[in-house]
């Protein structure tokens, strides 16, 4: 069991995802990410399962054919596609979980790549695992527009919140919610 080792890949990780949710004006989903895997049901079966160089959930689920760790995660973390499946399909999702997934895929390949990692890595991860899980058109579509941009044109390019807001209300058509500063 890797308890150190695991603990401080969560916790990088999370770091990473913090700092991207800021520049993306989302800091409560920053500041929020992946509490869960703090939880005894996450954390234990990860650091058992640690390899250190990806996921230790694909670890558990190449040796014994599931994840616990995964079951719990997906239910409790809105940033996963898989928690937008309903019984009558894949639904969109909405903004702020569809960056702050953004931000968690780049911080994942970060986190797993160390100086192995380049802007056209989450752009790969996405074809690679594309089709594995349904996902609603226009949240796939996103993901795929803001993921070929991040590999032309880096992260300078599209982590900010015009950039994001823009890019959302044009692919899924939905304006994004501004917050009223008047009381009514």
């Amino acid at each position: 069991m890797h308890i150190i080792k695991h603990f401080i890949t969560v916790t990088t990780h999370r770091i990473r995802v913090m700092n991207l949710c800021f520049k993306c004006g989302l800091p409560w989903r920053g500041i929020t990410h992946d509490l869960s895997k703090y939880s005894p049901t996450e954390f234990l079966e990860s650091a058992k399962y640690y390899v250190g160089k990806y996921s230790p959930i694909a670890e558990c689920r190449r040796l014994t054919g599931k994840s616990e760790a995964w079951l719990h995660h997906k239910g409790r973390n809105p940033h996963h596609e898989e928690y937008w499946i309903d019984t009558t399909g894949p639904v969109m999702m909405p903004y702020q979980y569809v960056v702050e997934s953004i931000c968690d895929k780049i911080a994942a390949g970060k986190t797993y790549k160390k100086q192995n990692y380049d802007q056209t890595e989450p752009l790969k991860y996405w074809y690679a695992h594309l089709g594995t899980i349904p996902i609603h058109k226009k949240t796939e579509k996103f993901y795929e527009y803001v993921l070929t941009d991040l590999s032309i044109h880096g992260e300078k390019y599209i982590l900010n919140k015009k950039y994001m807001k823009k890019t959302y209300e044009k692919i899924c058509g939905e304006k994004t919610k501004k917050k009223n500063s008047k009381r009514k």
